[in-house]
This record gives structure tokens, sequence and C-alpha cells, in this order.
């Protein structure tokens, strides 16, 4: 039944700290409201931004953080972003711009590579910057991105402590001296090189599709669009037992199926298309031959109905739904509400009308999950939310299938837009490292040692292609002359060996053939799996078809036989 499996593996993730300049003392107890108010008006006033968006794993999200171990009381968010590195960068814009918007806050920002942001700009970094001094240097404020600098000496710079400074330090120094430490306008064009286009790129990153799902699953998704997330994610991380509640289908009947527009991230659809799966016999699920115009749109259904399955077959048969208050009876939802509409939330909708019930729908579940939602407060699993929507939520299946005559169009996958690595003219006028933080750093001569340094670079690469050349790893490359003596010799079915061959070690190696040969093997070696191979390939628009040659594959040129 099962061709592939995807095994888990340890998320990504990315936190963000929002303190507040300290300007007066505070108790702990009045410090604490002012940064729950603030998280309240954060919240509302980017939902209009937030409230649409489909993420991978977890949303954006900000929570109250007691004083601890030295660091001051502050607001700070966690979000998994798995695979889809956008969410990271959309974070990294959102953070950014919340201390343009509040510039009595500044950030900070890491993940499991601690400080990405240094990673993103590292070609222009200055000098004396490296992981064992970098901590608690990076900060997001008035939204610009800040690095404090380090003396050269102990003392040359008296506002400036010799170790990495401590957050309170960082933050005096970033509320005193905030013309010394923002960062080299070359850095600081890496980093918004990456989130340029924001938030108008948030639609670009989305993909339309057509899929065949049983009926619940369509009025679910008309009304939590971002629960397409978890259920691909459940298909994509599914395992034996997971696949044991799809055998027969108890809650997605596949003979209620309709045609129905889904809309994804461009990496959820990417991860349901690139895995192949046959479906149970049982489970009543059947595809159309490969050739059928339709075939896409119901194995896409068919996939996304599973995770769906998947999800709720994880929920007790009788989950309290005590864990859900109502979203109005929240002392904070008229403000809530007033904000969206001053901030055109509802593009003039009549109130009242179905679109405007649509995004009604969609505020109330934003609200609940990211501004009202209590400490102590349990989430609900996806799947209880699914069966708690499918319980409270009457759909007609009549009327979801009259609006299969006016799906909109589907998006044909293109490739994906240039990445940060590609830069404008412009923006190579001012790539230089950022020195102008290095205080009292640059030795005298430094910059004619530039030159000293390629020059021996330049030997040492010669003496390593000289080393290199007297022994075999050169042969485990196509060369031109091999496939030029190979050419001939089949021509002429001639016994005589390549005259060359004694020099073949300095032979040039056949770039191409070499390149076509190793991503040929990579992909074989997926066994239809997602991998570099395929990634790559696809990027190009490029599908190649199941690889059923028994073959093995191709032979070190040490094995193969002289001509």
């Amino acid at each position: 039944m099962e061709e592939n499996m995807k095994l888990a593996t340890v998320e990504d993730a990315v936190e963000y700290r929002l303190f507040l300049i300290p300007d007066e003392p505070r108790d702990a107890e009045e410090h604490k409201e002012i940064l729950q108010k603030y998280i309240e008006r954060i919240m509302t006033q980017f939902a209009p931004m937030l409230v649409h968006y489909i993420w991978q794993n977890q949303p954006f999200n900000l929570k109250y953080k007691p004083e601890k171990g030295g660091v001051p009381a502050h607001m700070f968010g966690m979000t998994k972003f798995g695979d889809n590195i956008e969410d990271e960068w959309f974070i990294v814009y959102i953070v950014k711009q919340i201390t343009k918007e509040f510039p009595e806050l500044v950030a900070r920002i890491e993940d499991n590579d601690g400080e990405f942001l240094l990673i993103e700009a590292a070609d222009y970094l200055p000098k004396w910057l490296d992981p064992d001094n970098s901590a608690n240097r990076v900060f997001f404020y008035h939204g610009e991105l800040c690095i404090i600098p380090a003396p050269r000496k102990p003392g040359a710079v008296s506002w400036l402590p010799t170790a990495p400074p401590t957050i309170p330090q960082a933050l005096n120094i970033i509320s005193t001296h905030p013309e010394k430490i923002l960062a080299s306008e070359s850095v600081r064009a890496a980093v918004n090189r990456r989130i340029r286009g924001y938030p108008e790129k948030i639609q670009a990153s989305l993909h339309r599709a057509h899929c065949f799902l049983p009926a619940g699953i369509v009025a679910v998704l008309k009304q939590r669009p971002r629960l397409v997330a978890a259920g691909v994610q459940a298909f994509y991380l599914r395992d034996p037992i997971d696949l044991r509640a799809c055998r027969i289908f108890k809650t997605f009947l596949p003979e209620t199926r309709i045609m129905t527009s889904v809309t994804f991230t461009k990496c959820l659809y990417a991860q349901l298309m690139q895995q192949r799966f046959i479906p149970d016999r049982r489970s009543g699920f059947k595809l159309p031959p490969p050739s059928h115009p339709q075939y896409r749109a119901h194995e896409l259904g068919m996939k996304l109905a599973h995770g769906f399955e998947i999800l709720c077959s994880k929920c007790h048969p009788h989950f309290s739904d005590s864990k859900k208050s109502p979203v109005t009876s929240s002392p904070l939802w008229a403000g809530f509400l007033d904000s969206l509409k001053k901030n055109d939330y509802f593009k003039g909708l009549i109130e009242g009308s179905a679109q405007y019930q649509e995004r009604l729908e969609m505020a109330k579940n934003y609200f609940q999950l990211s501004v009202n939602r209590p400490e102590s407060s349990v989430a609900m699993s996806p799947g209880e939310e699914i069966l708690t929507l499918l319980q409270t939520l009457p759909f007609d299946i009549e009327e979801l299938k009259k609006e299969e005559a006016n799906l909109p169009p589907e998006d044909g996958p293109r490739p994906p837009e240039s990445d940060s690595d590609d830069q404008d003219e412009e923006d190579f006028e001012s790539l230089e490292s950022d020195d102008d933080l290095d205080f009292e750093t640059q030795e005298p001569g430094e910059e004619a040692s530039v030159k000293g340094t390629l020059d021996d670079l330049k030997s040492y690469m010669a003496q390593m292609d000289r080393e290199l050349a007297h022994t075999s790893i050169g042969k485990s490359f196509a060369t031109q002359k091999q496939m030029e003596s190979l050419a001939q010799t089949t021509n002429s079915n001639s016994d005589e060996e390549d005259s060359g061959a004694g020099d073949s070690g300095m032979t040039p190696v056949d770039v191409d053939l070499n390149l076509v040969s190793n991503i040929l093997e990579s992909y074989s070696s997926q066994a239809g799996l997602a991998g570099p191979a395929s990634n790559l390939l696809q990027s190009m628009g490029v599908q190649l078809p199941d690889n059923t040659d028994p073959r093995p594959t191709r032979k070190p040129a040490e094995d193969q036989p002289a001509h």
C-alpha cells in the first residue's frame, strides 16, 4: 500500500523577544501589566496581515515572560517553521516592523543556528565579530538592524563593555547611543533583501489548486483555511500506525467528494505533490488513470483527505469542548473588532453578507489563538478543532456541489523566484565590510595584506593540484578523452589503447557528463522521496519518470575496461 515514508526530523524554530526600553523604575506587577497591553496592541495592529497567513506549523505569537537569570521581563514568542523557511523571514519582517511602529521597543531574534541574521550578512560583517563574541549584540531598534560594537582595547570606549554585554547593558547602550550602533549599510541591505517584498510577497507564496475532497473537509477549509497546513503535515509525516485509521474512513467518506479550490503555500503544495502514495483498497479512494485531465485534483484530494482523517483519528471520541470559550464574551473583542474595521480588514463588504461572515469567523479564530489566549489555557489540537467545526457547522453537500462550476483557475507550477543571493547592480555599490563599527581594530597595512593573502591562496591551490595529479582521485570522474576514445573504439572496433591514457590524470573532466550522471544517480537513490535531486530538477520544470532500470550504478572509471 505504502511506497515510501517521510521520517519526522527535529523541527527548526525561531525565537523572538521584545524588550521595553527602561525609562523609569517599575515594580514587577506594573511592568507585567504594561507588557501585556503591548501584546494586545501589537497583535491587534498586525492582525490584518496575520489573519490570512497560512503557517507551516505554528503562528506568530507573543506572551509575557517574567524576569529570570538577569534577563528583564519581556514579550516572548517561538514559532516552529519546519520546512518552510519563508515563515521565519516573514517573522523577521514582522519583528522589524513592530520596532518601527513602537519605537520604545527593542527586539532580538534567533533560531536553531543562533544569530542567523549575521549568517545572512556574513560577507559584510566586521572582522572582530565572530560566534564567540556575538551574544546580545544584534537587535532591531526603530525598524533598523543594530550591532553593538566591541572596543579593541579594554576601556578604550567608556560606554562599551569588554565582554559581550548583558541584556540590561545592551538596552542601556541602545537607548543612550542609538546613532553609534546602527549596522553598516551593507549589512542592513543583506537582511533587507531577504525580506524585500513583504507584505505583498505573502500572496506570491501561495498556490491554488483544484482538489477532489470529501464535503466535510471542504466545509472546514472554508471556515479555517489555515487547517490545510495541519492536514498536509499529518499526511507528510504519517507512519504505519496513522495509516491504520485510513483503511476505512470514518469521518470523511469518499463518496461525498466534490471538486473545490484549495489554497496552499508553495511549500505545502510541494510536500503533497512530491510523495507517491497508493491508498488502501478498503478506503474507497480510487484514482482515475494518470492521463485523466483531473488526475492531479483526485490525487491531491486523496492525500489531503488522508491527512485530515489521521488528525481526527488522534482525538478521543468524547473530547471536551470546554477549552473553547465564546470569543465575543471577552472584554478585548470589541476593541479588536474596531481596530480591524479601521484597518479596512473587511474591504467594504456589507455587514452580514456571506463574505463578511467568512472574514469575521477568521478574525474570531485569530483572536482566540493569538490575542485572547490565557497563559494557562490548553490549545485545541487540529483534530479537535476539525471535529468541533463538523459538529457545529451546518453544510449542504448539494450547495457545495453548485460551486464546482465556478471554481477559480488553478495556479501551473512556476520556477522559484530569485533568492537573496541575487543582487541588483546598485546593491553592489555599498557591499563593504561593516568596519564602521570596528572601533580601533584596523591594523596598519591591513589592506595591503589582502593581495598577499590571495597570492598565498593561489599558491596553495596550485600545490594541491600537483599533489592530486599523482593520486587516483581524478580517475573517478569521466574525462573528455575517455569519452572520445570510447566513441572511436566503438566505431572502429579497435583493441588499441588510447594513446593519451598515460596523462589522463591531468585531462580536464567532462563537467556536463559528470553532472548529469551524478544527478541521475542521486535521483534514483531517493526512491521516490523528496530530495535534493528532485527539488533541483523540479525547480527547472524537469519531471523525470520513475527509475525502472535494474542496472547497477555507474562503475568508477578505474573499474571500467580500457580501450
